[in-house]
C-alpha cells in the first residue's frame, strides 16, 4: 500500500497549521455567543468598569471529516484532488454514535493511497470494553502522556510510521482518536 509520505504530509500541513494558529492569535475578538433562552444578562453602564465573568465553553460541533483535522490539512487534501469518505466510528464490535471515521483519498481512481482519521466521544465503560476487545484480538496497549494507545500488531500492518506503528487508537478523557499510523494522530484534533 503506497501512501503519501508522512514526513511530507506532516511538514507541509504542520507548517501550515502553525502559521494559521499564529494568525488566529492575531485576529480580532471572537463572535458573540448566543445567550440561552431564559438566561439573565446585564449590560454595564458607560461609567462602570467592565466586569470579567466566567463563561462556559461552547459545545463542540458534531465531528465531520473537515473539522476533526486542521483546516489546512483538509485544504491540502482537496488541492490534491482528494475527498473524504465518511463512515461510522467503529472499534471492533462497538459503534460510537457521536463519532466519525474518514478515509481521505482520490475517489475518482482506484487506489490504496489514502489517509485515515477518526474521532468520537466515548464514555469510560465503552472505552474499557473497546480496549479489552482490541487487546484480546492481538492489538498492543501502551500508556503515554496523551492517553492510552492501542495499536495493531506491526506484523499485520499494511503501512507503518517511522517508529513501526500502524493503525492506532488513542483513548483520552471522554474521547478516542484514530489514525492510520500513530504519528498521524497529531493531525486529529476533534471537532473545531
Amino acid at each position: 500500500m503506497r501512501r503519501r509520505p508522512l514526513a511530507l504530509a506532516l511538514s507541509t500541513t504542520t507548517l501550515t497549521a502553525v502559521a494559521l494558529m499564529v494568525l488566529a492569535g492575531c485576529s480580532g475578538p471572537a463572535a458573540p455567543r448566543e445567550v440561552p433562552a431564559g438566561a439573565v444578562t446585564s449590560t454595564p453602564s458607560a461609567s462602570a468598569a467592565p466586569e470579567v465573568t466566567p463563561t462556559t465553553d461552547a459545545v463542540a460541533e458534531d465531528p465531520t471529516c473537515q473539522n476533526i483535522i486542521p483546516q489546512a490539512t483538509a485544504d491540502d487534501f482537496v488541492s490534491l484532488g482528494w475527498s473524504a469518505q465518511s463512515e461510522p466510528f467503529r472499534i471492533g464490535s462497538i459503534e460510537l454514535d457521536e463519532g466519525i471515521q474518514c478515509k481521505w483519498g482520490d475517489q475518482k481512481i482506484t487506489t490504496d493511497r489514502v489517509q485515515m482519521f477518526g474521532w468520537a466521544r466515548i464514555d469510560d465503560a465503552d472505552a474499557t470494553a473497546a480496549e479489552k476487545e482490541l487487546v484480546a484480538s492481538g492489538w498492543r496497549r501502551e500508556v503515554g502522556d496523551a492517553g492510552t494507545y492501542i495499536t495493531e500488531d506491526p506484523s499485520w500492518a499494511i503501512s507503518t510510521d517511522g517508529d513501526g506503528y500502524g493503525i492506532t487508537y488513542l483513548f483520552g478523557d471522554g474521547w478516542v482518536k484514530l489514525a492510520d499510523t500513530r504519528q498521524s494522530l497529531v493531525l486529529v484534533e476533534g471537532p473545531q
